[in-house]
């Protein structure tokens, strides 16, 4: 009897010391999971890109006649290179949603999303996507596919963070690359429709043209105030993608040790500043 109480309480010991171990493991997995949803769900890369596609369409009525066919020949590239820089994003949400499922409970089938990958990416002269981004998009795509595809057998939080990190790392850094450029194209607009105004209304003093300057002048502020808001939303949306890297680097130098306390705050801070940062980003 003193044997089989030993070997109970030895037997209780091992049940509790594993529920235990499995409590940590999930309690780890939900900082990875939240890491994960917000993440995907970060915005502004997304209306971004469709600015920028749309800047023509802002610009044209304030262009001379002599900058109209530079402008058409720009919006045509503009357009042209859309569907890449926004394919990026794709691939990496699909990613994050694919980690955050692996952390989780739940299973549920992303195969659909497979489909709004597209064709892939290209270099182009007029992108600054170059070889490396394209070859991460179709890493990345092709372990997305792989994983999805096969109902996410042999697939855990730590095999896809370390299969999946160096492609993820370039495709954000080229998501970055392209935010700066949104950000120099948005520069120029401004300069292009407020430095109208401000040649062109010093010189409208006539008695007759008071109200057409009245006007201008009110236009004027609406578009610089606009232009305020978004000189933000560059900066942060650039944040966010940096927080993003930055998550997701600790977690690929700390796959043995997801479920450590260090880990585990470390990503619930950048959990928080990217809760922000979304926030700041659907704000005016």
């Amino acid at each position: 009897m003193p044997f089989l109480r030993r070997l109970f309480s030895w037997f209780a010991l091992c049940v509790c010391l594993l529920l235990g171990g499995c409590a940590t493991n999930n309690v780890s997995l939900q900082e990875v999971r939240a890491f994960a949803d917000q993440s995907a769900k970060l915005g502004g890369y997304a209306e971004l890109s469709t600015r920028f596609r749309d800047t023509y369409a802002r610009e044209q009525l304030y262009l001379p006649p002599a900058a109209e066919k530079i402008g058409r020949d720009t919006d045509a590239k503009r357009r042209a290179v859309y569907e890449d820089f926004v394919s990026a994003q794709k691939a990496v949400v699909l990613y994050m949603q694919t980690l955050s499922m692996l952390a989780g409970d739940a299973r549920y089938d992303l195969s659909d999303k497979l489909d709004g990958l597209g064709n892939g990416i290209k270099a182009n002269l007029d992108s600054p996507l170059d070889q490396r981004h394209v070859t991460a998009y179709t890493g990345l795509t092709r372990l997305l596919t792989r994983a999805i595809a096969s109902g996410y057998q042999n697939r855990s939080v730590e095999t896809m963070v370390r299969d999946g990190d160096h492609d993820l790392q370039l495709l954000l850094d080229g998501m970055l690359t392209l935010t700066r450029f949104y950000a120099k194209t948005h520069e120029n607009e401004k300069k292009t429709i407020l430095g109208i105004f401000d040649i062109e209304i010093p010189f409208a003093n006539q008695p007759k043209e008071r109200m057409l300057v009245t006007l201008a002048k009110v236009h004027y502020l609406n578009k610089s105030s606009e232009y305020k808001i978004l000189d933000k939303r560059y900066e942060l949306a650039a944040q966010g993608l940096t927080k993003v890297s930055l998550g997701h680097q600790k977690m690929r130098e700390n796959l043995g040790a997801l479920h450590s306390v260090e880990v585990r705050n470390v990503l619930s801070s950048y959990v928080r500043d990217i809760d922000m940062i979304r926030s700041g980003l659907s704000g005016n």
